[in-house]
This record gives C-alpha cells, structure tokens and sequence, in this order.
C-alpha cells in the first residue's frame, strides 16, 4: 500500500545524518534486544501463563513512503480484542491483561519493536507509525499527516513525549502537530534528546493507560 508523498525533506537533510542514524539504529536495537532477553523470556512465560492467545502478535502499520508493513509487540491484550473491528485502546480498558497493564505503564510491550529497527522498516526515533483504518480518518481531518511518511516512523516519538497516547482520532490529529515539529527539527540533538525524555518516561512509568 502506498500513499502520495509530498516534497521529501529527506533530500536536504546531510548524507552522514542518514547514515550515522541507521548505524545508531542498528547498535542500540541489537544491544537492546540482548539486553533485554532475560526479562524478555521471563514476560513471554508470564503472558502465555496469564492469558489466552499469542505471546508476541503483530499487526499492519504504514512507514515511510506509506509502505506497509508488520509490526511487533508483546501482546497486552485479551485474545481476540478486536473481533468487532478496529478500536483504539484507552485508560482503563477492559481490553488489556493485568500483565498488559504493567508492560504498557512501562513500555515493556515495545520490546519487540527492536526486531522491526533491525529489520529497516522503524528507526529510534520518527513517529508512531498508525493502521491504514486510523490514517484514513486522520487525512479526512487534515492532508498533513503524509507529510510523516518522508521518514521512517519510530520507537519513540517528538509526539509521544509532548502529547502521550492518542484515545480518538482528534487526539491523533492533535499529536500530529508535535511529530510534524519534529520533521522541521531533524538532527542528532533532537534524536538524543527525545530518547534520553522516552529514558526519563520509562523509569517513571507512564499511567496514562493504567
């Protein structure tokens, strides 16, 4: 699936930038995922334990130039969440495990996202790439959003960080001004310091989806 780009910013931005990110990208994806492998085993066990369905599910999401792909989380939810179609979750959601609480108070779920910064389709840092069901609604309110789509979505976001988790189409739109900012503002110390406030948001432990 693709989606009509606008003019790509990409082109200005200086070569060694592109590749020092990917780098980047490459040495803390694979060290994270090292890293992290203990806990890692230790949260499949319990989430195959605690809950019907897959441990790690994956789902379809937008990137840059508006391709398609899979992304990959630890599940956080009951099996079959969505059977009456796409809905966005929201604090106090029926919908997410006991152990679904406390990966996504601490961003535990986002483990496997590594695996997709490995793979080339996500970076550390861009935007939190959306479904096409969720873009389709965001482009009826504003044309800006595949303006996004110049760069590779992310980990982390300018968005996240500023707005939080979107509950609404009209929260999204609103998040979109923040990750639009971030597109006018590309460079390592953006990069650094969005990933060092993700660091600070992790150790707190985010309570908006509690």
């Amino acid at each position: 699936m693709y989606y009509c780009l606008n003019k790509d910013i990409i082109q200005t931005t200086e070569k060694r930038y592109i590749i020092i990110k990917r780098l980047m990208d490459i040495v803390i994806a694979f060290t994270g995922l090292l890293i992290t492998l203990p806990f890692s085993v230790i949260l499949a066990i319990v989430i195959k334990l605690s809950s019907k369905g897959h441990i790690i599910y994956s789902q379809e999401r937008i990137g840059k130039q508006g391709r398609s792909f899979q992304i990959y989380k630890f599940r956080s939810m009951i099996e079959n969440a969505e059977i009456n179609g796409p809905r966005l979750s929201f604090c106090h959601d029926c919908r997410i495990t006991m152990v679904g609480k406390l990966m996504r108070r601490f961003k535990l779920d986002e483990i496997p996202n590594f695996l997709n910064v490995l793979m080339g389709e996500m970076s550390l840092v861009g935007y939190r790439p959306e479904r096409p069901y969720y873009i389709k609604q965001i482009q009826s309110h504003t044309s800006q959003y595949q303006q996004l789509f110049q760069i590779k979505p992310g980990i982390t976001s300018f968005g996240q960080i500023k707005y939080g988790y979107a509950a609404t189409v009209e929260e999204m739109v609103e998040r979109l001004t923040f990750d639009l900012e971030y597109l006018g503002d590309i460079s390592f110390q953006t990069d650094i310091s969005i990933m060092l406030k993700t660091c600070k948001v992790i150790v707190r432990g985010n309570k908006s989806k509690l």
